[in-house]
């Protein structure tokens, strides 16, 4: 198996070139502007320090040697020791001053990560997995933090090289060209490993998204996992995607690193050509013992960073792969796209699909000119088999999914030219699986519509079945829900979605009724719940209980995409049509003649 197999590129991937990441990665550092001034001024500052140490010694040498004193000795010590501890002192301002400066960027950074997977559609999520997203949002910042630190020190390099460059370009030229005959082979090299570094490191990468994306989902569906004792086949699958990862991060490691033992073979070519000319210079008498010194350290401190070039070059290319993977995130195209933002006050509730046509992917249609009107304040119920459509027309009119042809209007105006977030909030949506937050009732409830208090709450919860469900909690409002409402029961978690849309006062209920079956008291709560949010909003219910059908003003009954037939309970049981033989599949047990009935044979056969 390759090394790289199933490391490929999410569909939202793109490729930026160095100019467009350092034009959108500059306006982070931009908004740092005096840190950013002062951090350069420090560099500069350390970067003279640096070349003046060498060149102090060099010329100390030439003037210890004609002045022959002891007072010139000491006075060079104390000189290169000064220099020294201003080059230290220099150092850690700059550090420290980096470390504001990298960790304001890097947070500004996750945060527009982050604002991008919550702004993000539903169909984002269809295709994409959560735990690689989680990945961009936290792996790839910190790699992009390397960066900064990176390019500081390359910068500083770069300053230092320059300043003695100077200096020995006035001493001898000569020499000084054999010492830089070197540079444009190493950075030659440079810029064709740049690709290599590139690749190799988006792709290790990939494989360390995958590794947390696998532990997500592990954690996340561990109760799945222990009731199926399925422990172990979770961890073989763990332990292949791990060494995945570690092989193509190896891979990688192994190219990357072969390339300082090639630029230091380079490098040694060049510093033995410039000591062998220096040699024969001072022998010559063509310059001084000090001058061939100062050629001597420079040699060191130009050459060593020029060898290391590679190797930053390979941190940097991290820096800006973690940088492109982040910028990915933040640029996927919306599938849902608003043409207008008109404001979204008064709503009635009138829902009107006018011969819409959706499908998910190209090959699987859903709905095929479907229309349909809701008048405000009406109930209407969706039933059919499994695929027939029933949820995704709920998905269309919350906006959570674009449609490929037609109109869908509220109130006469279509959806698409409305703020989606001021229609969003004249909606209550509790889906099949209501999901909580950790933490409490009260918290959970809250969501919905923060500014809610306390009493308010409690006495929307107390409506329903006189409070009994809140007072079976150990702490009322303040029962702690676990994560995902793991502490609750499902039929808990179902009361504690619909309080909170309750509490939110919208004028459009959409329900994707739960299937889990609940305890008949707990049922009758549910149905209490439901009945209070029906006598205030226009609703649409995917319905799985008998109760909730004949709640609705309209049963719609779906097939495929279309409308099969409609009516209320009775009109269609009495057709006789494809809602009876719904019935009899999924209803007739729920209901009290069913239950009698089932009652008298148990006691005859009994």
């Amino acid at each position: 198996m390759s090394w790289f197999e199933g490391l490929d590129a999410e569909s939202y991937d793109r490729t930026y070139s160095d100019r467009e990441l350092i034009g959108r990665i500059w306006p982070y550092f931009a908004a740092q502007g005096s840190r950013m001034v002062t951090a350069m001024v420090l560099v500069m500052l350390m970067a003279g320090a640096g070349a003046g140490e060498p060149m102090l010694v060099g010329y100390g040498l030439d003037w210890v040697n004609v002045d022959g004193r002891l007072r010139a000795s000491v006075f060079l010590v104390v000189a290169i020791f000064a220099v020294g501890l201003a080059w230290w002192f220099l150092r850690w301002l700059n550090r420290r001053l980096l470390a504001r400066l990298v960790g304001d960027v890097v947070r500004h950074m996750q945060v527009d990560a982050f604002g991008a997977a919550i702004g993000h559609d539903l169909a984002f999520y269809d295709q994409t997995d959560s735990g690689k997203v989680v990945s961009r949002i936290t792996s790839d910042t910190q790699e992009f933090s390397q960066l900064v630190d990176q390019v500081t020190h390359v910068f500083y390099q770069l300053v230092e090289i320059v300043m003695l460059l100077c200096v020995l370009l006035s001493i001898d030229v000569r020499m000084t060209l054999w010492l830089l005959a070197v540079v444009p082979v190493v950075l030659a090299f440079a810029v064709a490993f740049r690709y290599v570094a590139r690749h190799l490191t988006r792709r290790g990468m990939r494989a360390i998204a995958e590794v947390n994306a696998s532990v997500k989902e592990s954690v996340a569906g561990i109760a799945v996992t222990k009731n199926f004792r399925q422990e172990q086949g979770v961890y073989d699958e763990f332990d292949g995607i791990n060494r995945r990862s570690y092989d193509a991060n190896l891979w990688r490691g192994l190219i990357l690193n072969m390339v300082f033992p090639i630029l230091t073979g380079i490098g040694g070519i060049g510093i033995g050509l410039v000591v062998y000319q220096g040699g024969l210079s001072v022998l010559g008498g063509a310059i001084s013992v000090g001058a061939w010194y100062l050629f001597l350290q420079s040699l060191e401190r130009i050459m060593y960073p020029m060898m290391q070039l590679t190797s930053f070059w390979t941190q940097i290319q991290t820096g800006l792969a973690a940088a492109e993977r982040i910028f990915a995130l933040i640029d996927a195209e919306p599938t849902v796209c608003q043409t207008g933002a008109e404001p979204v006050t008064d709503v009635r509730g009138d829902i009107q699909f006018e011969h819409v046509h959706f499908r998910y992917r190209e090959e699987e249609p859903v709905l095929a000119d479907f229309s349909l009107r809701i008048q405000p304040g009406e109930t209407v119920a969706f039933v059919g088999h499994t695929g027939a459509g029933k949820s995704s027309l709920v998905r269309l009119v919350a906006r959570f999914y674009e449609f490929q042809e037609g109109r869908i209007l509220l109130d006469g105006q279509d959806l698409r030219e409305l703020d989606l977030v001021g229609f969003r909030r004249h909606l209550g949506i509790v889906p099949q699986t209501p999901f909580l937050f950790s933490g409490t009732i009260l918290e959970n409830v809250r969501y919905g519509r923060p500014d809610a208090t306390r009493d308010e709450i409690e006495q929307i919860a107390n409506s329903i079945g006189e409070g009994e469900w809140l007072r079976a909690l150990p702490a009322g409002l303040d029962s702690n829900v676990g994560e995902r409402g793991a502490l609750l029961s499902m039929g808990q978690r179902q009361l504690v979605a619909l309080v909170r849309v309750l509490v939110r006062q919208p004028s459009i209920f959409l329900l994707d009724e739960a299937t889990a079956s609940v305890d008949p008291f707990t049922e009758h709560q549910i149905q209490e719940a439901i009945s209070l949010i029906l006598a205030r909003t226009t609703s649409i219910l995917i319905a799985h209980r008998l109760s909730t059908v004949r709640a609705a003003d309209r049963i719609l009954v779906l097939d495929h995409g279309r409308i099969l037939e409609e009516g209320d309970h009775g009109q269609l049981m009495a057709a006789g049509g494809h809602y009876a033989e719904l019935y009899d599949t999924y209803f007739r047990h729920q209901s009290l003649e069913y239950v009698e009935t089932m009652r008298v044979r148990l006691a005859a056969e009994g």
